[in-house]
């Protein structure tokens, strides 16, 4: 099944429910600052076993004590889908149990 990109009004009216992310071109990201470079890796695995459960992968970015991503749909010819929001809302759910900010 072929995965439909979202309309700007779309992608717009899903940011507006995900504070943090942005649109940066045709992707979105986001960056968390954590406590120190411990945490910040413990996030990174936790993002990874997220992104392995939803067969969607995102370029995930370790810093010494930051977390960056950016998401977009490869089969989707980089364009945003529902598979990126979901992933970025799950982030978002995992990120305050790991003190990102």
């Amino acid at each position: 099944m072929a995965v439909e990109p979202l309309s700007q009004k779309e992608i717009e009216d899903r940011l507006a429910e995900l504070p943090g992310w942005s649109l940066d071109g045709d992707r979105l990201t986001r960056s968390y600052r954590l406590s120190s470079h411990f945490a910040a890796t413990a996030m990174v695995v936790h993002i990874a076993q997220v992104q392995e459960e939803l067969d969607h992968h995102s370029d995930l970015t370790l810093g010494y004590n930051t977390v960056s991503l950016t998401v977009h749909t490869h089969s989707a010819g980089g364009a945003v889908t529902e598979k990126d929001v979901e992933l970025a809302r799950r982030v978002s759910e995992l990120a305050p149990g790991h003190g990102a900010e």
